[in-house]
Formats: structure tokens, sequence, C-alpha cells
């Protein structure tokens, strides 16, 4: 499975509740073909977290057979908010809840548990840089995309010439903040849906797991009555509703062409600013049925104005490895910094 001698980075993905880490060769090739999960621990503060981390590298380095010493770099992406250096909102998290974590350096400190160079991005940046350079291969560092992944809230980045573009702040890529007409896009009486955030009428407040629990099924389900769906606790509906969908129950394909039209308006708005070479959906979507992942992503695709000489060009793809793509993608990111900067090879799996 390893290649002998053959210098590596390595690739660790921090959730809520699991690790996955992989294993990327400088010349491009992954020895990790599936996930390689331990428990995350950070429900039980930094301390224990970083030490998931380390056990992470570890085991992952045991499975592929790399001795330590090969490794130049580990890429960590986590979800956020945290700043472009991986340091933890000052507000906190959905996943980084204890007070311990408040403005905690999760890069920083992973570096110096290791002792090795630790290169940090969010979890949809990290998606984003996976899915543009499986879909672009060798042609990646030539190409541009924009990345929409929709899961308990709103993810993404932003890719130019094969780079997650950061932004000053590290804050680049936030599209589930961007605000949306919502004229057409609302049903009759249906109020303007409000985000977490504070905001009303962003793209969270229609495309995300959150979402539908606050925003959509309350107002599906007055227009469905007696729907089965109005039996359950909103948190439990909302994720029963995707299953709906597959069978195209016409309460759930009425909400989801609603978030399909949200990033049709979103990727409107990124057309007329980096006019990307293509277009990634992420998140529970992926992981559909074909009939209604292809389906929800031609919603999307119906939904995005675009030119002429822009559709000629454009393509609308989903996030491959929804599981994997983050752990692939902030590798992928390691091996960057590691070569300076160089351009990419073609990646291979397996």
């Amino acid at each position: 499975m390893g290649s002998a001698g053959v210098p590596v980075v390595v690739g660790l993905d921090n959730g809520g509740t699991s690790n996955n880490a992989t294993v990327l060769t400088v010349d491009g090739r992954f020895l990790v073909d599936g996930l390689v999960e331990i428990p995350s621990e950070v429900q039980a503060g930094p301390e224990a977290a970083i030490e998931a981390l380390a056990r992470a590298l570890d085991g992952v380095l045991a499975l592929t057979g790399v001795p330590r010493e090969l490794v130049r770099a580990v890429g960590l992406d986590t979800p956020g908010p945290a700043s472009a250096t991986g340091v933890i909102s000052s507000r906190g998290s959905t996943n980084f809840s204890q007070p311990a974590w408040r403005g905690y350096d999760v890069r920083s400190a992973l570096e110096h548990r290791l002792g090795l160079p630790v290169v940090y991005a969010n979890d949809g940046n990290a998606a984003a840089l996976y899915a543009h350079h499986t879909h672009f291969g060798a042609d990646a560092m030539a190409r541009s995309s924009v990345a929409a992944i929709v899961g308990t809230g709103l993810g993404g980045g932003v890719v130019e010439s094969g780079r997650v573009v950061g932004g000053a702040a590290g804050m680049a890529g936030e599209f589930g903040h961007v605000h949306i007409p919502l004229d057409g896009l609302l049903g009759p009486g249906q109020p303007v849906p409000v985000c977490a955030c504070g905001f009303a009428g962003d793209v969270e407040s229609v495309a995300s797991l959150t979402a539908i629990a606050n925003n959509l099924l309350p107002y599906w389900l007055g227009r469905f009555p007696g729907h089965p769906l109005a039996a359950e606790e909103p948190a439990r509906a909302a994720k029963l509703v995707r299953g709906y969908g597959e069978r195209g129950d016409p309460l759930a394909r009425e909400l989801f062409t609603q978030q399909a039209m949200a990033l049709g308006r979103l990727f409107t708005i990124a057309a007329n600013f980096t006019d990307p070479h293509a277009y990634f959906v992420g998140g529970g979507v992926v992981e559909a049925a074909p009939e209604f992942r292809d389906w929800f992503l031609a919603t999307v695709r119906e939904h995005t104005v675009l030119r002429a000489e822009q559709r000629a060009v454009a393509t609308f793809a989903l996030v491959p490895d929804r599981d994997m793509a983050g752990a692939r993608g902030v590798a992928i990111a390691a091996l960057e910094a590691v070569r300076g900067g160089a351009a990419a090879g073609p990646l291979v799996a397996g």
C-alpha cells in the first residue's frame, strides 16, 4: 500500500464526532481509499482533541506503513467559524462548544504537539479544494471554481488558479451569509427566513439543515395538512425529509426546490463576481439516490443565470467522495505548502 521512501503529507479532517485521516504522497497519490476514523473527542475540550488528532496521525501511518520521518507536513481542517490560521472563533462554535475552545489556536497547538508543520483550512474550503482538484486533474492550477456545501449550515469555498481564496480575515467563501433576492423564491404567505447569525434572507436561512427545521418545514407542513412529517419533532423531521424527496414526495420536492433556487441565486452572484469554470454542490444531497441528486443539481443549474459566453464554458458538478473530501482537500493544501506553490500534478486515488 505504501511507497517505500517517498515523502508524504497527512490530511486530518476534524469533525464534531470523528477524525478522518488520509495520506498523500508528494507525487500526488492517495494511499488510503476509504475512511480511517477515530473519535475526535472535541466535546472533552482542546487538550483531549489534540491528543485524538495525534492518534489519528499515528493510526493512518501505521495503516499505510509509512514511517513518521517521511511526513513533510500535516493538513488540518475543522468546522468553522475559525480564522485563516486556525484560531477558533471567540464566540465559540457548534462543534467547539466548551468555553476552553473560544479563541483557541488549534493549528499551533497541533503543530507543537506533532513537531511537524501544520497547514489549516476550514472544512468547507477543504471540500471545495478537493472537488476542484478531482474535477480538473492536471488542469486544476489553471482553473477556478466555487463550491457550496449544504450541511447544518452552508459552507463552501472559492478556488482561483487551484488555490483557495482565504481573504484578509480568512472569511472568504462564507457563502451562507450572502444575501439573495427572495422574490419568486418564497411561497404565498411564507415568512422571510431568518438565519442563526441574525441575518434575514441569506443563503443559509434557506439552504441548510437548520433552515429546513426552522424556516421551511413549518411553512410547508401548513400547506400539506396531514403530512406524516408533522408527527415528528422538528430536528428529526428535517433529517427525514430527504428520504421523502428521494421518493418524489410533493412537500419535500417543494422544499428542496427552494433550496436549489437559493443556491442558483448564490451562483448567479458568484458568476458576476468571479466567473468560475465550475460550480460545485456538496453536502448531504450528494449522498442521496442518483435520480434525486441529478434532479437537485439540474434545478440549481436552472436557477443560475449565466450569460451565453459563461454557459459555453461553465460546468455544474457534485462534490465527490463527500466523507473523504475534507481530509483529502486539506492534504492537497499541505502538499501545496510543501511544494512552495509549484504546480500540483494530477491526483490518483488508491
